[in-house]
């Protein structure tokens, strides 16, 4: 569990199964991100350059800041529960891939697992790599998807609740919020 579960969960209580499957697909295109970035060695940057990593955490924060506050501003307006338009759908998308994009953990966490199960030995590490990254990754959506959905049939039931559909939205922005600080508190260093 870590900010992109928090993000589909919050999303999809806030929004509906449409919002929390559309914003699955671009969390999911961020961690591809990452994944093709360390099986080509990119991601190794974060490690020799801690100060890249900083950079992606205090942008990944920025951001999540101002998701927050353009979620709980007076501009903000409600979603019809599981009608989400096209044109949003692209939205939540974007956000949700730079949600995954932004999480340098997604990043460590592939160079600290994928060295285990590489072998020289056996062919092409980059084919490894990305064979890997595709198992992993379908693991990924497989798991968040039934996520958004027991997070979608609790949305569906707090829906018939006026008063949560009043709220909502704080629900969203605080874990925003919530994302933004975890990222900016968290000390740990690659």
């Amino acid at each position: 569990p870590g900010p992109n579960w928090l993000y589909l969960v919050s999303r999809t209580l806030a929004q509906g199964r449409a919002a929390g499957m559309a914003s699955l697909c671009g969390t999911t295109a961020g961690v591809a991100v990452h994944m093709v970035a360390a099986a080509f060695g990119l991601s190794a940057l974060l490690l020799a350059i801690p100060t890249a990593f900083e950079v992606i955490r205090f942008a990944g924060a920025t951001y999540l800041i101002w998701m927050a506050i353009t979620t709980l501003g007076p501009a903000a307006r409600q979603f019809v529960h599981d009608v989400v338009p096209v044109a949003d759908r692209a939205a939540l998308m974007r956000q949700g891939l730079l949600t995954g994009i932004l999480n340098p953990k997604v990043a460590l966490f592939y160079l600290a697992l994928f060295p285990q199960f590489l072998d020289l030995a056996r062919g092409s590490l980059l084919t490894q790599s990305l064979s890997l990254g595709a198992i992993q990754i379908a693991i990924v959506v497989v798991v968040d998807a039934a996520l958004v959905a027991l997070a979608g049939l609790t949305a569906a039931r707090l829906a018939q609740h006026p008063r949560w559909m009043s709220k909502q939205r704080w629900v969203l922005g605080s874990a925003f919020g919530v994302l933004a600080g975890w990222l900016l508190v968290d000390s740990r260093r690659p």
